[in-house]
């Protein structure tokens, strides 16, 4: 039987922009976007609340940004000082329990003695505001949807809950697009059926909602009751490590996919090393201009943490499903854990050498100055091309 237990969720936010205004004052109450030039495909990791009142939102391109608050400041990120932070954060967050899944570097679910994560949750906004200088919200409810309603809700900077026996009063009456799952094109589907709000849904035939929503449209359904049965993934629990990304605009170059696969191996295979883990199964992730998804894997009959064999196997899975173009979003995924290092027997001794080397260094690198700063010289070609 399931345990009961208080979930928080704990979202520091706007992280980066936050960290860049606490480490500089001149930064403070100004409008602030963290994230690539503006020239070329730059776009924004994530812009400061003052820079949300004139409609720029993350993963925007920088140029439309700019466009829309010229006088927002552009800062690069410096992924580094965001994990140091991040720690410091983390440790707070384990004075209280031990119980944590992290789902990104500024979001956290924490799993409470029932009856305290009102008092937990409060507590945790005071420590972090008063020790670090940074905003957070905290959702506080019984399952992992009511606490990250909450949180939403919430924001900015403080706290909030949701309870089960509030939801036909608080979460009913909220536009279908507050659920999980719920994006653009799903709530555009709903509305021209008439279902505005999560009430609308609950009292939809699920069997209609198959037809808009696919399979995912009895969890729907169920989020929309409130109900969620999702346990915390521990961090020594997770099943899989993954990186992708939406693209501003609509991509027709395979080799500019290539490329955007080869930085995303590159990127899980660092997060591999960092947790001292080896994967057996890579799985890529394509979106089409329809908004269609698919995925596609290959399992290795050796685990594997190497950069160049992930894109390998990402490469052969996009040439062999890849469909025609274009695509909205590139994915890689790991999985099938196991600890322990990499033997391979597919290099020379020698190569294999050179080529931990250079990658120990990129790692290094991207220790200190974050995952972007190495940059492939195929995309440096490809930008140029443009």
């Amino acid at each position: 039987m399931k345990k009961v237990r208080d979930i928080l969720l704990c979202d520091l936010d706007a992280f980066f922009a936050s960290v860049e205004q606490l480490d500089n004052p001149v930064l403070r109450g100004r409008p602030v976007l963290v994230g690539g030039s503006p020239e070329g495909r730059g776009v924004v990791s994530t812009c400061s609340y003052e820079a949300r009142k004139f409609g720029v939102r993350s993963a925007m391109p920088m140029k439309k940004a700019l466009s829309l608050c010229p006088e927002a400041v552009v800062v690069r990120g410096r992924m580094f000082r965001y994990k140091e932070v991040s720690q410091q954060v983390r440790e707070i967050f384990e004075r209280f329990t031990p119980d944590i899944e992290f789902v990104s570097i500024d979001e956290a679910y924490l799993s409470v003695k029932k009856g305290s994560g009102c008092s937990i949750g409060k507590t945790i906004h005071a420590a972090v505001r008063k020790e670090l200088g940074l905003p957070i919200s905290v959702g506080i409810s019984i399952n992992k949807l009511l606490a990250k309603i909450a949180c939403e809700q919430a924001k900015p900077d403080n706290t909030g809950t949701l309870w089960p026996q509030e939801v036909e009063d608080l979460l009913w009456p909220l536009p279908v697009r507050t659920l999980p799952g719920i994006g653009p094109v799903a709530e555009k589907k709903l509305n021209r059926c008439g279902i505005k709000t999560v009430k609308d849904l609950t009292l939809h035939p699920v069997s209609s909602l198959v037809r808009m929503l696919g399979t995912s449209a009895g969890i729907v359904q169920d989020y929309a009751r409130g109900i969620d049965n999702r346990e915390l993934e521990l961090e020594h629990e997770a099943k899989s490590i993954s990186e992708e990304t939406t693209f501003p605009e609509d991509i027709y170059d395979r080799e500019a996919i290539l490329t955007v696969l080869m930085e995303l191996s590159a990127g899980v295979g660092y997060r591999l090393r960092s947790a001292g883990i080896t994967a057996g199964t890579i799985t890529i992730k394509l979106r089409y201009k329809n908004f269609k998804t698919i995925t596609r894997s290959k399992t290795f009959a050796e685990a594997i943490l190497d950069d160049k064999e992930i894109y390998l196997a990402a490469k052969d899975l996009f040439i062999a499903h890849c469909g025609k173009p274009p695509w909205r979003l590139a994915g890689i995924q790991v999985s099938g854990f196991d600890q322990g290092t990499q033997l391979s027997i597919l290099q020379p001794e020698a190569e294999n050498e050179k080529d931990k080397k250079l990658t120990a260094a990129r790692d290094k690198l991207r220790e200190k100055y974050g995952t972007e700063v190495i940059i492939q010289g195929k995309r440096l070609t490809w930008k140029q091309k443009k």
